[in-house]
């Protein structure tokens, strides 16, 4: 088997769409041909201390020589370039999306970002994205050969079509984590025009405690809507809990400002929901025309608009959702998903000399 080691900072079980990539890769890597062993790297990614980035070296030169090095990158963009060029063995960079197009940074931030995952990147034998769009990115921002970039698209389960609430106040459901890009605050000056004359419920399912200040400006737009009856933040959930709030979902939304794919969108035509959601990075792509109404992402008249467009026309929501379900079950499985890593790692395994 081709040894590689899969570096991820920080808890890898986090309920986020990058973590549960690096899950599922990391679990199934094995059954095609590839023995990956989990190196935890520190927590303070993308923002690491010079201690960090010290242990963060330590642990990757103890790595066994002619393993194969995945990392992810939302460690590998944030790593100084020096601490990157002492790394001995091959490097694959995994980018769910470029660190500098985070919402919430200061220019000098993003710029900073900018400068050092271009200069990793420039570093990696090879890098994997999670979308042809974010490959698009790599090439034309990052300066990154194309020959070098392999798209590994996040896979999907297979699930049961949604059923709906069944009730007369409609149910609305969006899942990530509460950060400046999932633009929550937005959503919600969305949809305070929609509450005197529509019965509705929105329910937010994703982690609360990975950015204060946009949890306090979700907070904020409630309270100034008086908005805190229509609306409920569950914090994370399981994968079971949230199999459960997709089978009773009436509808998706997603007002997103940039994601390098949008696994919660693939979720949502898994299960054939109807969906409102931004042209944000590659959010445009990864839903097909027919299964969603797509606005400009920062704008919250038109995802009002959309919004309230799905409410009014039960027609309306019954042709995203035939179209949303055909698209689902024509995703990827996570089985794809590794086989497509495990072609990259395979192709910088040294090779066995002949006898």
């Amino acid at each position: 088997m081709t040894r590689a080691a899969f570096a991820i900072p920080g808890d890898i079980d986090l309920p986020t769409g990058g973590y549960t990539y690096d899950r599922r890769v990391l679990a199934l890597l094995p059954q095609f041909g590839v023995d990956a062993s989990h190196v935890t790297l520190p927590g303070s990614f993308p923002t690491p201390s010079a201690a960090d980035v010290a242990e963060t070296e330590r642990r990757l030169a103890a790595v066994a020589p002619g393993t194969i090095l995945l990392i992810d990158g939302l460690a590998y963009g944030a790593m100084p370039t020096d601490a990157v060029a002492r790394v001995r063995q091959p490097i694959i960079a995994l980018v769910h999306h470029p660190l500098c197009l985070e919402a919430g940074l200061t220019p000098q931030r993003q710029q900073r970002l900018r400068e050092l995952e271009t200069a990793a990147l420039a570093l990696a034998q090879r890098v994997i994205v999670t979308s042809e769009p974010t490959a698009r990115t790599l090439r034309a921002d990052f300066a990154v050969p194309a020959e070098r970039i392999t798209v590994a698209q996040p896979g999907t389960d297979a699930a049961p079509r949604a059923r709906g609430s069944g009730s007369e106040t409609l149910q609305l459901l969006a899942v990530g984590s509460v950060v400046p890009r999932k633009a929550y605050d937005v959503l919600v000056h969305a949809l305070a025009p929609l509450a005197d004359h529509h019965r509705w419920h929105l329910t937010i399912a994703g982690p609360t405690d990975r950015s204060v200040e946009a949890l306090a400006a979700l907070q904020t737009a409630i309270r100034d809507t008086q908005l805190a009856d229509r609306i409920t933040l569950i914090g994370p959930v399981s994968q079971q809990r949230l199999a459960v709030l997709y089978a009773a979902a009436d509808a998706f939304l997603m007002p997103s400002l940039y994601e390098g794919y949008g696994m919660v969108l693939a979720e949502a035509m898994a299960r054939g929901l109807p969906i409102v959601c931004t042209t944000g990075g590659a959010a445009a792509d990864t839903v097909p025309d027919a299964a969603a109404i797509k606005v400009p992402p920062g704008d919250a008249a038109l995802f009002g608009a959309a919004v309230r467009r799905l409410l009014e026309d039960r027609a309306l929501r019954q042709r995203l959702s035939d179209a949303s379900w055909a698209a689902g079950q024509r995703l990827p499985r996570w089985e794809e998903t590794a086989r497509i890593v495990a072609g990259v790692i395979k192709e910088l395994a040294p090779k066995e000399r002949s006898p």
